[in-house]
């Protein structure tokens, strides 16, 4: 975690500070390794970098490694994420490897570098969360799992509490809607907009909590966003 102001100090260590290389957005992917590919996680536990990555709910409430609802762009093939079964996707390639289940990328993280988990719930906040706690039952390693919706954040909390939970943040949304997802969401951290870190919304809910930036993909806006963030999520040329 970077070091900042007493007065913006989390009030406890970060448990899932990775250090300073951050965290990898999607993994350390590029021309050799796929976003969200076990090939970029591995490169990213290579350098000691935390991951950040994306989950879908396939048809049948199995939790797979995958930011689109579609597999049009990284598969070339139309098949949507939540209206397939996992088997339905195994013939799929991101690169040369199937899409990949939470539990086949965890089993190779082991516990050895922190990580994020952005779920794309999609209003299934319910069948996600609960999928999400029989994928991560049995995983010892610093793991946090956050959503843009912040319901959520909010089952974790009731149902799930051993699981620390996260909200990520839109700069564009308007103070009311921000501060009832905050309500809502009651998160242990968050993952603000890099146009967000400057805001003093965010100053203000980085005293209680840690904050992280995304998506950070040159050198100018690690310089900007860095005294703002207690970790940066970068990829491409924002790498530290």
């Amino acid at each position: 975690m970077r070091s900042s102001p007493s007065k913006l100090r989390p009030p406890a260590p970060d448990p899932l500070d990775p250090g300073a290389n951050g965290f990898t957005h999607r993994g350390l992917h590029g021309a050799s390794a796929p976003e969200n590919s076990l090939a970029a996680f591995a490169a990213a536990i290579g350098i000691g970098a935390g991951i950040e990555c994306d989950l879908r709910l396939t048809a049948d409430d199995q939790v797979v490694v995958f930011h689109d609802a579609d597999a049009v762009r990284l598969c070339g093939d139309p098949s949507i994420i939540g209206q397939s079964s996992l088997a339905d996707l195994q013939h799929l390639r991101v690169g040369a490897e199937p899409i990949p289940t939470l539990r086949q990328m965890l089993e190779l993280v082991g516990g050895r570098v922190p990580v994020l988990l952005e779920a794309k719930v999609d209003g299934n906040s319910w069948r996600f969360g609960r999928a999400l706690a029989r994928a991560l039952n049995d995983y010892d390693g610093p793991i946090g799992v956050m959503s843009f919706d912040p319901r959520l954040p909010r089952w974790l909390k009731t149902n799930a509490p051993a699981i620390r939970r996260g909200w990520v943040v839109r700069d564009k949304l308007t103070t009311l809607k921000r501060w009832s997802a905050m309500r809502i969401a009651d998160p242990q951290f968050l993952a603000v907009d890099r146009a967000a870190a400057p805001r003093a919304w965010t100053a203000v809910a980085r005293r209680r909590m840690p904050v992280y930036c995304w998506t950070i993909r040159d050198a100018d806006e690690r310089r900007a966003a860095e005294p703002h963030a207690d970790a940066l999520i970068w990829e491409a040329d924002g790498r530290p």
